[in-house]
């Protein structure tokens, strides 16, 4: 099984997801947004999919960094918007396995694609 896996590689939450896949015997092709960015496409693909809340990493410091005017009143295209220009803002990891998208990363949630 290849499963895809989005995020950045610093990340301790994307460390745990690329360790329990290993475990697990997963291969994964990695993708660093924060490195190789998203595009818009991909995003409105993993929106479609999961809708852009469940995408938007509101409790991470690059969003509390971002003025006050861009954290309020956020809207659909509001949010994709800071997400295109601030890839750090995207919910990681976001794992595709075929048409399956999962956001973020709970071992038990990640235990159903190989059980």
């Amino acid at each position: 099984m290849l499963v895809h896996i989005f995020g950045i590689k610093a990340c301790d939450t994307m460390k745990k997801a690329r360790a329990f896949l290993e475990a697990q015997g997963i291969e994964t092709v990695f993708h660093d947004y924060k490195v190789e960015g998203v595009t818009a496409d991909r995003l409105s693909g993993w929106i479609a999919a999961v809708g852009w809340e469940a995408l938007l990493n509101r409790s991470g410091t690059t969003f509390r960094k971002l003025p006050e005017a861009d954290r309020q009143d956020l809207t659909e295209a509001k949010a994709v918007a800071l997400m295109l220009a601030h890839p750090s803002l995207i919910r990681r990891p976001v794992l595709m396995n075929g048409a399956e998208i999962l956001v973020g990363f709970k071992p038990e949630t990640y235990a159903r694609l190989v059980g």
